[in-house]
């Protein structure tokens, strides 16, 4: 009954596909399957970084706005920027709480950064007796008012508090006023 279902043509068609599927040596053990060549490609990781990531600053950035006194210095947000006669080049003389509610100093947690219309040499820092940070400007320890709510607002300009006026900043590192 088996030779009924299998003919000579059957039996030849299956030891060519047994022969097309098993191994192609001499060898009585068979041959190692030959190694396919590896495929050239790179990994996708997404874009490619920057060749070496350095930290980014987290400084504070100086800029310039028009107000009714003219090209001031601002800070990050718009806010007016003030420097403190009674101040010195490498200190501040508004350290008291009064003074520093009234007076807020321009802090940075890194290099100050100029952006355009700031001369960026004119741009350094002090350390404060509090141990923070104050951008400094020409020599200038630099402050906001806290009057001032938004940008524009020069509302603390010829001020005369904590033993000395207060006044705007003009990008060349003057006082205007």
């Amino acid at each position: 009954m088996l030779s009924r279902f299998l003919s000579p043509v059957g039996l030849i068609a299956a030891a060519v596909v047994a022969a097309a599927c098993g191994p192609s040596s001499s060898s009585p053990y068979g041959a190692a399957p030959s190694p396919t060549p590896p495929v050239q490609s790179t990994p996708s990781y997404g874009p490619s970084p920057s060749p070496i990531a350095t930290p980014q600053s987290k400084g504070t950035t100086i800029g310039v706005a028009s107000t009714r006194l003219g090209r001031i210095l601002v800070g990050p947000s718009g806010r007016t920027i003030y420097l403190f006669l009674a101040d010195s080049p490498t200190s501040s003389a508004c350290n008291s709480a009064g003074c520093v509610q009234a007076w807020p100093p321009v802090l940075t947690a890194g290099a100050p950064k100029a952006a355009a219309g700031v001369n960026a040499s004119l741009l350094g820092t002090i350390k404060r007796r509090d141990g923070t940070t104050e951008v400094t400007y020409a020599g200038h320890p630099l402050y906001y008012f806290i009057s001032d709510k938004k940008s524009g607002d020069v509302t603390g300009q010829g001020i005369d508090a904590f033993g000395a006026p207060w006044y705007v900043v003009a990008p060349s590192g003057m006082q205007i006023g």
